[in-house]
């Protein structure tokens, strides 16, 4: 295999394993552009998924369930469906030197490089009849035809941006670097002159001033020390900060089909690699180079003592750097493994978290706990490997270093001897040596910090090069949506939508619907007939795959995402309650808020007995995801949300459907004044909710299959007569 290609995230390995081939065929494209070509969601990659990425780039794609017989070296490489739930290449069949046997070479972007015998590649890989699922792939003319523009990758240079502002700080760390350093250089001129001028003269009086030295600089030096620390600490903070910051800020221009990809744990571990990146710039980078500087000193003086001594600890030097140099590339394929167990680990443990309560119910929990101890297991060999590697390196380090200090200690020795050295010249080269090795292993840890630094900069590459929502081109809505005319409103024509790619099922099709300005329109079907799905695509969640969708006469793909929300009212079956008071979730981004409209949307929502009952009103604070209230309570807060903003457009998708027959009578009639004047669009099952609709659109299977007002499909008795019946419960 020419390059192997790690998979970023958990689900990142089908489009990981189409990157190697791509590289083997001799081009190489962005994980990225493949992950998006090839429609991988929050589940992981389809075959038809590859198919489609691989049909994109030129490759000639053939999925087939062949027999274990039936795969041989002209299948390679090849991609296959592994373990009933991963993909991995397998680039390499050949026969072993001692017993002939087959071994399966196979390029795992979860595990690296793995050799497989036989029977471990059958168990593996067949899924029954001794048949497995093979991935073929040919590389077609328009394969080397196909330019891409590469993705510019983020450099160290575009990280110092954040040290600017810090520049002050930063050179008075300098600066105490460079007073420590200059201190530690006199040592080992006072230890020479204590031996060679106080202790062999037998002057007290020398040895006395010289202690005294030693101590000023001793305690110089550790003043430094401490300065340093409290700046390294200060601006390793607000540099953490800015970074982390800047990743939330970039995040929240992302659209949200970017989110589907991802798990929870993707997220955590990548704020944990913003302080590998914090640690590299305002730790490892300094230090290592007055580590160098001092090391370059003594290095010079080391020469001035004696030419041989220096000759023999540069080889050995130079023998122990290449040797940590050798291991730290094996070290790189672990850390993206153990980026993949840390974030299962935690996606796991918040599941276990936040599914306590049905785990209970299930009796899950013992289910749950196996799963997770298996994932300890998996980071238990990820962190034996890492741990393994780690000793060989530093133990052919120290191995090297004392052999080292040992050999120019002998040779010092045997020229004080000799008489080719005095015994201060003697205790002076040993300190110089010991000072030596100090900077050195700083050198390796910059080395490591550098590796670290580099893996996470490729991780966040992802987020920083992936484009955003929002165009320079977009227009806003406010101005659009009250220009009133006679066929003002929300007009879809042919909308189609797909959420996996163009041989994907269609969740909508050929959808031609007009929402009219001012109006109730109410979306009712079964369960999974897209009526969620489009109304995403109206908040522009999601880009319809064909059709025109028109605000008035202006084109959605011309419109601000964040206008069209700023200016639509929202309660999604989803909706989240956030972990902070009841007028800052119904309030949301407004710094001040309007307590007349406050209480007009707690009113609207009959939530307000229920908020004024509280000790501390509507300022009592909920917990994350709404717990603490109930789920008619949630709902009630989700539509008082939507209130409070006054929109122009309402969006509600079973916004009632937790609350109990009274309180959606009320709030339904207490809605029906706000909703004066407004654009509404209200899914929903229950009869009270969608009876009195300007329009009623059925969906069915994601097309449209009957429209009208309600008294006229029910005499119809067809598609929407039989949901009434059977949802609605409306008699015979």
């Amino acid at each position: 295999m020419k390059k192997f290609i790690f998979q970023n995230d958990a689900m990142d390995c089908g489009p990981a394993c189409l990157a190697m081939i791509c590289s083997f065929f001799g081009k190489d494209i962005d994980l990225q552009y493949l992950r998006y070509e090839s429609y991988i969601t929050r589940e992981g990659v389809s075959l038809l998924g590859i198919s489609e990425a691989a049909k994109k780039v030129g490759l000639q794609s053939t999925a087939a369930k062949i027999k274990y017989e039936a795969l041989d070296k002209k299948h390679l490489p090849c991609i296959l469906h592994w373990n009933k739930n991963h993909f991995v290449v397998l680039y390499k069949i050949s026969k072993s030197f001692f017993s002939g046997k087959l071994i399966y070479k196979i390029a795992d972007p979860a595990h690296g490089f793995v050799s497989l015998s036989e029977q471990e590649f059958k168990k593996c890989w067949l899924v029954e009849d001794e048949k497995g699922i093979a991935f073929l792939l040919e590389p077609t003319e328009e394969f080397y035809k196909i330019e891409y523009k590469k993705e510019e990758d983020i450099s160290f240079k575009y990280l110092l941006k954040y040290l600017k502002p810090h520049h002050k700080k930063m050179w008075q760390m300098f600066c105490l670097l460079l007073l420590g350093t200059l201190t530690t250089l006199f040592f080992p001129i006072l230890t020479q002159k204590l031996i060679d001028e106080g202790v062999d003269k037998k002057n007290l009086s020398v040895v006395t001033y010289i202690l005294l030295t030693q101590l000023a600089f001793f305690v110089g030096n550790m003043t430094f020390n401490i300065f340093r620390n409290w700046i390294v600490l200060e601006v390793g903070t607000k540099v953490n900060i800015q970074i982390i910051s800047d990743f939330f800020k970039k995040l929240f221009k992302l659209p949200i089909k970017f989110f589907d990809t991802k798990l929870l744990g993707d997220f955590n571990q990548r704020i944990q690699d913003q302080e590998r990146i914090e640690d590299f710039l305002t730790s490892q980078s300094l230090l290592t180079l007055f580590s160098i500087i001092t090391f370059s000193v003594f290095f010079v003086i080391l020469g001035y003592y004696n030419l041989n001594i220096l000759i023999v600890y540069t080889a050995l030097t130079v023998i122990s750097i290449f040797w940590s140099l050798y291991w730290m590339k094996k070290r790189k394929i672990l850390d993206y493994f153990r980026f993949q167990r840390k974030s299962e680990n935690q996606e796991s443990i918040y599941e276990i978290i936040n599914g306590i309560s049905e785990m209970k119910l299930n009796q899950f929990e013992r289910f749950k706990l196996r799963e997770w101890e298996k994932i300890q297991e998996k980071l238990l060999k990820i962190n034996i490997r890492v741990l393994k590697l780690d000793q060989i390196q530093m133990s052919g380090f120290e191995f090297f270093n004392q052999l080292k200090n040992i050999i120019v200690t002998f040779l010092a020795a045997s020229y004080v001897v000799k008489d080719n050295m005095t015994l201060g010249a003697l205790l002076s080269v040993s300190y110089i040596i010991g000072q030596m090795n100090s900077p050195l292993s700083q050198l390796i840890s910059f080395f490591r910090s550098s590796q670290d630094a580099k893996l996470s900069l490729s991780r966040l590459n992802e987020v920083q090069n992936h484009p955003t929502e929002e165009k320079d081109y977009f227009v806003g809505l406010d101005t659009n949506i009250k220009n009133y005319h006679v066929n003002s409103g929300i007009n879809l024509v042919n909308v189609s939508f797909q959420y996996e790619g163009p041989r994907s099922p269609f969740v909508l099709k050929d959808i031609n619907l007009f929402i009219p300005e001012g109006k109730i329109t109410a979306i009712v079907g079964d369960s999974g007939s897209g009526k969620t799905t489009l109304l995403k695509i109206l908040l522009k969640f999601y880009e319809q795959v064909d059709g025109e969708i028109y605000f008035n006469d202006l084109n959605i793909k011309e419109i601000s995402p964040v206008d069209i929300r700023k200016n639509t009212g929202v309660v999604m079956q989803e909706g989240f309650i956030f972990s902070d008071t009841i007028e800052r979730n119904i309030a949301t981004g407004d710094e001040e808020i309007d307590a007349i409209q406050l209480e007009k949307a707690l009113k609207i929502a009959n939530i307000k007995t229920f908020v004024e009952q509280l000790p501390l009103g509507s300022k009592t604070k909920i917990g994350a995801a709404g717990n603490g209230i109930s789920g008619g309570q949630k709902q009630r807060i989700l539509i008082a949300r939507a209130v409070y903003k006054n929109p122009h457009i309402i969006l509600f998708d079973e916004a009632t459907s937790a609350l109990d027959a009274e309180n959606e009578m009320i709030i339904h009639k207490n809605l029906q004044s706000f909703f004066r004047g407004k654009t509404v669009i209200i899914v929903a099952h229950r009869l009270s909710t969608v009876k009195n609709a300007d329009q009623i659109i059925v969906l069915k299977n994601g097309e449209i299959v009957e429209r009208g007002k309600h008294y006229e499909l029910v005499e119809k008795k067809n598609n929407y007569y039989n949901l009434v019946k059977n949802q609605l419960e409306l008699g015979n």
